[in-house]
């Protein structure tokens, strides 16, 4: 989607009344989307972090695990990988997906409601161990209820075939192949939470799921889903955003592919085969989006911080940082402090970074807003996220692994200052979601005749242009910035 509101070559409303239910199409997508963000919000802050800050206290003040449930932590670890970041991705899905029968409907709103009584019974079972031989399995048959549901919305969208008797079937590019594999690792991890979650109700003495199975899990959730997607994602927006040349798409699809190795190899529990490869995916990644090339024009930075660039370079040392700690664990961890370093570097200094970085980029575009309610508050989050990363990530192999034991007092300030972090982006969305959209009232005043409509995500092609981010305008942000002349 280059813009929201955009002309469709080759086709004109036919009447005041088609273009107000564009309007209005586009305007349920929006509210939609910010639904989803919304419930992204809630399990990033409660259930997620201040659960997770919780678990970290106890851990220093025991010296060691032994003071936490593991069903605790892992009920903390669902709700910021599914609760927020699922929930993330699956808004920006059904939002950029062209309007159907299937997602035109109530379907996308039966997904959500699905999605978010899942997350919150296995919550409940998991944190509060609450009927959990019920909540667990039941969590994870409405969460992969939502899937198939979203699946099955996507895949009613029929792309555009050659005209006359050839038939093209359409290129899929290196960036979406990427997103598409993290997608498969996103359904086989819930399918595989429901079958463990009915396992563990059945013959299981607690909710959590056994150590040496959960640590594969996590290989597949953190380098399966996480790594690929965002990578994906980052093809596509990063060049734009930073100003350098076009993606390097062969070396792209070798990275992906040698990560999808090194998932395999971790779930078949060879981990000293597998942290080398996910080095070379890590870097080749980095050096296929050009993220520390040097800038061919100025970067994005019109709406946001000026160091918007930086962090998101930040982020992708985080990626290669956890690599290179799971390299140090397959070899030398012995108390789980050195592999916890190297899944916080991943998903909180790389994923969680990312996310908070480009997310006050695209979002309130998304959503139809004005821009984002305060850049100031954008560079203090990323500040207090990299500091409380930064010190997490160092401390933690100190102190679990009995090289430092002064580190165990450091590591409930690396927590505060990570939910500071997150408090203060929850706020960023909050008070820009808050503001009055702009698209829909201008829109509304153009007259027949010359009236740009809310373009269908189909009007381009295939639905991914509706990640097209090169046409959104460089505008202060009292201006409107959605609007295509």
């Amino acid at each position: 989607m280059s813009t929201l509101i955009e002309n469709v070559p080759g086709r004109e409303p036919s009447s005041t009344i088609e273009r107000h239910a564009l309007l209005a199409g586009e305007r349920r997508k929006s509210r939609r989307l910010r639904l989803w963000i919304a419930t992204g919000i809630f399990f990033m802050v409660l259930p997620g972090t201040i659960l997770g800050f919780t678990s970290l206290v106890l851990i220093s003040a025991h010296h060691g695990l032994q003071g936490v449930s593991p069903a605790w932590i892992q009920a903390h670890g669902h709700s910021q990988v599914f609760g927020w970041i699922g929930s993330f991705v699956l808004g920006i899905g059904f939002y950029s997906q062209p309007r159907t029968r299937a997602n035109s409907g109530g379907l996308p709103i039966a997904c959500w409601g699905l999605w978010t009584t899942g997350l919150v019974l296995h919550w409940l079972a998991g944190a509060c161990l609450w009927q959990w031989r019920v909540t667990l399995p039941l969590s994870g048959l409405l969460e992969l209820a939502a899937i198939l549901l979203f699946l099955f919305a996507a895949s009613q969208h029929k792309l555009p075939q050659g005209s006359g008797a050839v038939r093209t079937k359409p290129r899929i590019e290196p960036w979406m192949q990427a997103v598409l594999v993290s997608n498969a690792a996103l359904f086989l991890a819930i399918a595989i939470n429901f079958a463990i979650g009915v396992r563990l109700a059945v013959q299981g003495l607690t909710p959590a799921i056994p150590h040496d199975f959960d640590q594969k899990y996590l290989v597949l959730l953190g380098w399966g889903f996480l790594a690929p997607l965002v990578w994906g994602f980052s093809a596509r927006w990063l060049p734009i955003f930073l100003g350098v040349k076009p993606v390097r798409g062969r070396l792209l699809q070798i990275a992906v592919a040698l990560d999808v190795l090194g998932v395999v190899l971790g779930l078949s529990h060879h981990t000293i085969f597998m942290a080398p490869v996910l080095v070379l995916a890590a870097v080749l990644a980095s050096v296929a989006i050009r993220v520390f090339s040097v800038p061919d024009r100025p970067a994005k930075t019109i709406g946001i911080h000026s160091s918007f660039p930086v962090f998101l370079r930040v982020a992708y040392a985080w990626s290669i940082v956890a690599s290179l700690l799971g390299v140090w664990a397959s070899l030398a961890d012995a108390h789980g402090g050195i592999w916890g370093g190297s899944r916080h570097a991943l998903t909180v200094g790389f994923a969680a970074m990312m996310v908070m970085t480009v997310g006050p980029r695209i979002l309130p575009h998304f959503a139809g807003v004005r821009g984002l309610y305060s850049p100031r508050l954008m560079f203090t989050t990323l500040v207090l996220l990299f500091a409380g990363c930064t010190l997490r990530v160092s401390m933690e192999p100190l102190a679990y692994e009995g090289i430092l034991p002064f580190a165990w007092k450091l590591l409930p300030l690396s927590g505060c200052l990570e939910l500071g972090a997150v408090l203060l982006f929850a706020l960023q969305l909050i008070l820009t979601f808050a503001r009055e959209p702009s698209i829909f009232p201008e829109a509304a005043r153009y007259g027949p005749g010359s009236a740009p409509v809310l373009s269908p995500s189909s009007a381009a092609g295939p639905d991914t242009s509706c990640y097209d981010v090169s046409a959104i305008h460089e505008t202060k942000q009292d201006v409107e910035p959605l609007r295509k002349p």
